[in-house]
């Protein structure tokens, strides 16, 4: 048995959990609505606070599927209860970052400022504060999409294994390189 599928997802209260026809789940709360459609084979069980997922055989693809969609219903659970939040700061000379609603504006030492456009689901923030580097920071209740966007902001600027320049995520530890040993 999967040991991540077979475990019962906890509803957290003011927040409501509903299956449609064809397997469409639709989790609701405080913070919004996130809805994913799971696969016609599992079967998804509501019972008074917790939520189960059960699969049909032991099949390695249903298998697979049942420890996926449990944990895209938690996240999502967690997503409508508390939200996420995803750091991003930008190190090296001149980076900079600033943003008017929802435009982000990047400085990172190319010829031209990047403009990256941020979904209307997640709120971006920047912060350049003196003494620490500027930071990106984008929060929402869809953890995927925060991930993909986070991620795409990153590869502007991968941090370099030299001198660590780059957009990296906060708390992220780069592995450096030596650089060039003088000649003797």
């Amino acid at each position: 048995m999967s040991r991540i599928g077979k475990e019962p997802i906890a509803i957290t209260s003011g927040v409501t959990i509903s299956v449609s026809n064809g397997n469409l789940v639709t989790v609701k709360g405080p913070k919004g609505e996130l809805s994913q459609q799971v696969d016609p084979d599992m079967t998804v069980d509501i019972q008074e606070g917790v939520v189960e997922l059960k699969r049909p055989t032991e099949q390695k693809r249903h298998k697979a599927m049942h420890g996926l969609y449990r944990s895209l219903i938690a996240n999502m659970v967690e997503g409508v209860t508390n939200g996420y939040k995803k750091e991003l700061e930008l190190v090296g000379v001149g980076y900079r970052a600033g943003n008017t609603g929802n435009l982000l504006e990047l400085t990172l030492g190319y010829s031209h400022p990047i403009y990256f456009y941020i979904p209307d689901e997640l709120k971006l923030t920047t912060a350049m504060e003196k003494g620490s580097n500027p930071a990106v920071i984008l929060e929402g209740i869809d953890k995927q999409l925060i991930g993909e966007i986070a991620s795409k902001i990153r590869g502007f600027r991968k941090p370099e294994p030299y001198k660590g320049k780059g957009v990296r995520y906060k708390g992220e530890e780069i592995r450096r390189k030596a650089g060039k040993t003088a000649a003797s």
